[in-house]
């Protein structure tokens, strides 16, 4: 039969080893702070302390880690956002470079140098010429306003 203090360090040290390899498998931060919890319920067995302290620290350890380590790792882990095309064109201004026409199906814009195709956001017929505002995207379109209605679409 097995000593009950030996099977908690080994429960504890394979959950250690766990917990370090999820990490090392996601690499998003997910298990590390139960592995410090588990580091330090493993330390507490091996000085003797109850199962319930060696519990009470895993939990204890796990949740500090979580709120302390947490904030501050999402600050540089993923901190560079790509901008998207929405970043770069909801709410600029484009000229109207064909009439835009949501019965006809017709109209486009230039924006920084690109054309897009538009459609006006309240069905309203737009002349070639006029200064729009990009409210939205879907897809390949992009939904405008004149600059003088541009509120919200």
């Amino acid at each position: 039969m097995l000593d009950p203090v030996l099977v908690q360090r080994i429960v504890w040290l394979v959950l250690l080893l766990l917990f370090v390899a999820g990490e090392a498998v996601s690499v998003g931060l997910t298990a590390i702070w139960f592995a410090a919890g588990a580091l330090a319920a493993l330390i507490a067995a091996m000085l003797g302390g109850g199962l319930i302290l060696q519990i009470v620290l895993f939990l204890v350890v796990s949740i500090l880690c979580l709120l302390a380590v947490r904030p501050l790792a999402a600050r540089f882990v993923n901190s560079k956002t790509q901008p998207t095309n929405a970043d770069r064109v909801i709410g600029a201004e484009a000229l109207v470079t064909e009439t835009i026409d949501n019965v006809k199906g017709i109209g486009s814009v230039i924006i920084g140098g690109i054309a897009w195709t538009a459609r006006s956001c309240g069905d309203v017929v737009i002349p070639k010429g006029s200064m729009v505002r990009v409210m939205r995207i879907e897809g390949v379109k992009v939904y405008v306003q004149t600059v003088k209605e541009a509120v919200k679409c």
